[in-house]
């Protein structure tokens, strides 16, 4: 059974820096693609960023280039956002997904296991 653990969302004001974790059960973790995925109210799931399995095949969402970080470390079954100057509208529940293949991928529909979410809020 997949389970995905966020982790590291909270209050910052806006230009600040925090750092997403996401955790995962199982052994085959270093075997398929992983992404993070945000949804604010009223608004539809928007895509963050995705990893493949190896770390090397990296794609961001055109909103957070140059300021989010995706980044792996299989050995501790663990996907990570870093995610700085944040601005008031990075505000959203961010989501850890974890697909069921091996290479990154931008489409939600693409991922078969998510987490719970963790609340990120900017303020101005």
């Amino acid at each position: 059974q997949v389970r995905l653990v966020e982790s590291g969302g909270g209050l910052v004001q806006a230009g600040g820096s925090l750092r997403l974790s996401c955790a995962a059960s199982g052994r085959t973790f270093s075997n398929y693609g992983m992404g993070w995925f945000r949804q604010a109210p009223g608004k539809e799931r928007e895509f963050v960023a995705t990893i493949d399995w190896s770390g090397v095949i990296i794609y961001y969402g055109d909103s957070v280039k140059g300021r989010f970080t995706i980044s792996r470390d299989n050995a501790k079954n663990t996907v990570y956002l870093q995610m700085n100057s944040l601005k008031p509208e990075d505000t959203a529940l961010y989501y850890c997904a974890r697909r069921s293949y091996s290479g990154a991928n931008s489409r939600p529909d693409e991922y078969d296991y998510w987490g719970q979410g963790t609340q990120v809020t900017v303020s101005s």
